[in-house]
């Protein structure tokens, strides 16, 4: 390689399983609206009793600091629905929202075969872990960081270290991908490389991307 970069590392939601529908802000956090707008419906409660019942619970289940049958207990009692249906209308919500960006996963795989190492960056809970983080692709990664797993989660520097040193690597010798300009900042700072994804067709006309094809 005639550059110093031996990492790339790639976020999720948004950029290798593409979203059909935009984030919205509500109370203070970022949420995916075809998600819980499916769940809404599929509950029959308003979107404001919905996250007043999985508020916390939901949080602690993306820093890991509650375990799948926890919150799935947790959701239950508090929709009076069993834990197996609120799991499965929670995977058909991922399902029906998120699409795999096959296009990307080439080129990330491209990546791997002339020497890079490819890694992941995501913030997960395990159900939606499980439904757009399909284990036949994600296998392939040299390194795999999920919120849910490391009991952290972005912008927290500590989860951008702990990559770094899963991938025995410098700040500066990654490349980090991620659609939200918050979660780049921590890893500027840091020393990391950033790209901010809009699209794939941005993306592949970027020139820190086409230096690494180089």
């Amino acid at each position: 390689m005639k550059n110093k970069i031996k990492a790339i590392i790639f976020d999720v939601g948004g950029v290798l399983a593409l979203s059909k529908t935009p984030l919205i802000y509500h109370r203070g956090r970022y949420h995916n609206f075809g998600v819980h707008e499916y769940v809404v419906r599929k509950l029959r409660v308003s979107i404001d009793q919905y996250f007043d019942s999985i508020d916390t619970t939901y949080a602690k289940a993306f820093e890991g600091k509650l375990l799948k049958n926890q919150v799935l207990n947790i959701f239950s009692r508090n929709f009076k629905k069993s834990q197996k249906k609120i799991e499965n209308i929670y995977k058909k919500a991922y399902k029906k929202n998120f699409k795999q960006n096959k296009q990307l996963f080439k080129q990330a795989f491209k990546l791997k075969k002339l020497g890079y190492k490819i890694a992941i960056l995501s913030d997960q809970w395990y159900i939606s872990q499980e439904v757009i983080m399909p284990e036949r692709l994600y296998k392939k990664f040299s390194v795999v960081i999920t919120s849910c797993n490391v009991g952290l989660r972005k912008p927290n520097p500590k989860i951008y270290r702990l990559t770094l040193k899963k991938l025995k690597i410098k700040p500066a010798e990654a490349i980090f991908i991620d659609n939200q300009d918050w979660n780049l900042k921590p890893a500027k700072k840091l020393g990391i490389k950033t790209i901010l994804f809009k699209n794939n067709k941005e993306l592949f006309k970027n020139k820190i991307w086409k230096n690494l094809f180089k």
